[in-house]
């Protein structure tokens, strides 16, 4: 099917799917149409309000959970306060091309956001899924790097973009070692990657070039409800774990959603298990699950 939409989401009453960064852009889009479809929806948003305003907007069911996933203790407690089943795991929420800012756990703030926290809460939450795990990457993690020999940053002088790249790298990374513990262990959990293309959303309109890019050239983009539908894709269509979905144009710019192949770098298997290691001990996440096929 080469133009798959929102509108081919199958019923998916009774299953409980969380969002991260739900409260707008895609991950709005990807709740609003999930609860369409019948699913239970959790927008875990950092700022409740939002997050509740968001929901109002939304017709099904809906809740709404405080969860600042750049901050471990954050993760932690909103992963402590879970009870019952998730079928979804949607790690959505994301931040790019901002000035550096520590966290409290001494993270770069996009590192944080896009990969330390998705790693920690899926991890944490690992006892209660049932179904799949999707982690929204970028096209630009071809860009990126995994510095494995400096994973916080700290050695070498910061670029905004060069920490987006390397972020959106090291998820597709992750989702490689992750599907791989999960078949080990015998779970039939999925773990999969989706990525938007480039879409018109807030992520980058804070930047002189996002702004440029969004007025003259935005016919060559995705708008915000097509860069939503290869995460909705990979939440509920039956396909391999691992998969790197995306839009189906010339390159996964624009278009509908489809599975297509992610930089060999985030396939390999040695730098996927090596980033794994060292980031579970900087989260204190993540050893639950087998280390040898």
């Amino acid at each position: 099917m080469t133009k798959w939409t929102a509108a081919d989401l199958p019923d998916m009453s009774g299953r409980t799917v969380v969002i991260t960064g739900a409260s707008g852009g895609i991950g709005l889009i990807t709740a609003r149409e999930l609860a369409r479809v019948g699913a239970d929806v959790v927008l875990a948003v950092r700022t409740v309000c939002k997050g509740q305003e968001a929901a109002a907007k939304i017709p099904g069911r809906t809740e709404v959970r405080e969860l600042d996933v750049s901050d471990l203790a954050s993760v932690r407690r909103f992963a402590n306060e879970w009870t019952g089943p998730i079928d979804v795991l949607i790690n959505n929420a994301g931040i790019m091309n901002v000035p550096l800012t520590r966290t409290a756990d001494g993270f770069d703030a996009q590192m944080a956001t896009n990969y330390f926290g998705p790693f920690a809460l899926t991890n944490l939450l690992l006892p209660h899924l049932r179904g799949r795990v999707v982690s929204v990457s970028s096209q630009l993690h071809r860009l990126g790097k995994p510095h494995l020999e400096d994973l916080t940053g700290r050695s070498r002088p910061y670029k905004s973009l060069n920490a987006y790249y390397d972020s959106k790298l090291n998820i597709v990374l992750f989702s490689t070692e992750l599907q791989r513990r999960l078949t080990v262990s015998g779970s039939t959990v999925k773990s999969i990657v989706a990525h938007p293309g480039i879409a018109s959303t807030n992520l980058v309109s804070h930047t002189f070039s996002g702004r440029v890019m969004f007025g003259s050239l935005r016919f060559l983009l995705n708008d915000a409800e097509h860069g939503a539908l290869p995460s909705l894709f990979a939440a509920t269509q039956d396909i391999p774990g691992n998969s790197y979905v995306g839009p189906n144009g010339p390159g996964s710019v624009k278009g509908y959603p489809k599975i297509r192949k992610p930089a060999t770098a985030g396939l390999d298997p040695r730098t996927a298990m090596e980033l794994w290691t060292l980031t579970a001990q900087l989260t204190g996440t993540g050893s639950q699950l087998p280390i040898l096929a």
